[in-house]
């Protein structure tokens, strides 16, 4: 993957998933909410068809005695308090001449409902005619234009109900989705979770929790089964490396630490301001282990340096540090010490330690000295100051011995 291309933030596997379920939900009650529209209207224009076919039926009878005694002033009486009650919209009644006997408009200005006008024309895009009849003959027709008003209204209310009915049941619908997405969501994030962690921190302890659903239940197990081989393998690089650390930093015969790491301690010692004022260096070289090893061979002088080491070891404990440089030379970082008195004090000590004859494990013991020669840690400011003066005050001992013998 480029590091350098910009990051673009992707949205989360439940974000998308609610995203899909809205616009389901949405698409879907939509189309039922046209669906039912369209079926409510189709029902409405066969119910109001009927309607308007019995109003008329109803209005010929009426209408049938103002014809026969040729009365057009009750006929448009009779016209016109129908009319103002909202059942029609216009009204006209003809004789059996074809000719205008009575009529009454509803004025359009007295409303100001366009979408019941144009659902009454399309409901009813001419006006519907029934004949008057007398004594089983026809004396005249009426005609009867639906009235917009009420048909407007009781759309409006229907849409209105229709709307918020589907309206609940979409709050309801994504309810009832998320709450049975819920537990989908939540394995698949401790799934995520937990491939986070062993990617990022490299924690191969955490395991993914048994699932519901068996797709990610056995995903779920597989992949246990790849932390379980994954965390066997680090253990094992972790072994392996602490084998290698060891083998690096300490010495494989005496079993001491060796050079390098007293490299890195004596470094760290001299950055250490608070263990500075209580530390001292001292260096250790055998006086006659070359004799050694010329006169009893190098089993036997490795028998000595072995000695020498568990001697060190048995004197510092874990006070104090002892370290292998390399042949018969050793360290020891001493610390508790607060004056050259006291440095002096311990090297006695140390020489004491080794005033014992070595046995050589082949019948017969040697006796070996070391001259020991010292630093304070507090009287010097680096690292280079401190070794050369514990180096020098060793050769200083070593020479002040030969001179003493000699």
């Amino acid at each position: 993957m480029n590091k350098d291309t910009a990051y673009t933030p992707r949205p989360t596997f439940k974000k998308t998933l609610r995203r899909i379920n809205i616009i389901s939900v949405i698409v879907t009650m939509t189309l039922i909410w046209l669906l039912l529209c369209f079926a409510s209207v189709v029902t409405l224009k066969q119910y109001a068809q009927k309607n308007l076919e019995l109003t008329g039926a109803s209005m010929s009878h009426t209408l049938e005695a103002a014809l026969v005694f040729n009365d057009p002033q009750a006929a448009n009486e009779t016209l016109a308090t129908l009319g103002k009650q909202g059942q029609f919209a216009m009204a006209n009644v003809f004789d059996i001449h074809e000719k205008q006997f009575a009529s009454w408009v509803w004025n359009p200005e007295d409303s100001s409902d366009t979408l019941g006008a144009l659902v009454s024309h399309w409901l009813f895009p001419v006006p519907i005619s029934q004949p008057i009849m007398h004594n089983g003959q026809p004396v005249g027709e009426i005609r009867l234009a639906a009235r917009d008003t009420l048909i407007g209204h009781f759309i409006w209310m229907s849409f209105a109900v229709l709307t918020g009915c589907i309206l609940f049941a979409s709050v309801i619908a994504l309810t009832i989705t998320r709450s049975l997405h819920h537990g989908m969501v939540e394995e698949i994030q401790n799934i995520t979770d937990v491939v986070h962690d062993a990617r990022k921190n490299r924690n191969f302890s955490r395991r993914v929790k048994e699932g519901r659903i068996e797709e990610f239940h056995r995903f779920g197990e597989d992949f246990n089964s790849l932390l379980d081989e994954m965390e066997e393998w680090q253990l094992r690089l972790q072994e392996k490396n602490a084998q290698l650390m060891r083998t690096a930093m300490h010495d494989s015969l005496t079993g001491l630490a060796n050079r390098a790491a007293f490299s890195n301690n004596i470094a760290a010692l001299m950055n250490d301001s608070v263990a500075k004022t209580h530390s001292a260096l001292l260096f250790l070289d055998g006086d006659n282990f070359k004799q050694i090893n010329d006169t009893w061979g190098h089993a036997a002088g490795d028998s000595v340096l072995i000695e020498v080491a568990s001697r060190m070891i048995a004197f510092g404990g874990i006070r104090h540090q002892s370290y292998r440089l390399g042949g018969d030379e050793f360290a020891m970082v001493v610390s508790g010490v607060h004056s050259e008195l006291d440095v002096q004090h311990i090297c006695a000590a140390l020489k004491q330690q080794f005033s014992r004859p070595f046995d050589l494990h082949n019948g017969h013991n040697t006796p070996m000295s070391l001259s020991i020669g010292f630093a304070l840690a507090w009287e010097n400011n680096s690292l280079e100051t401190l070794l050369e003066r514990a180096d020098h005050n060793m050769y200083q001992a070593k020479n002040q011995r030969t001179k003493t013998i000699g």
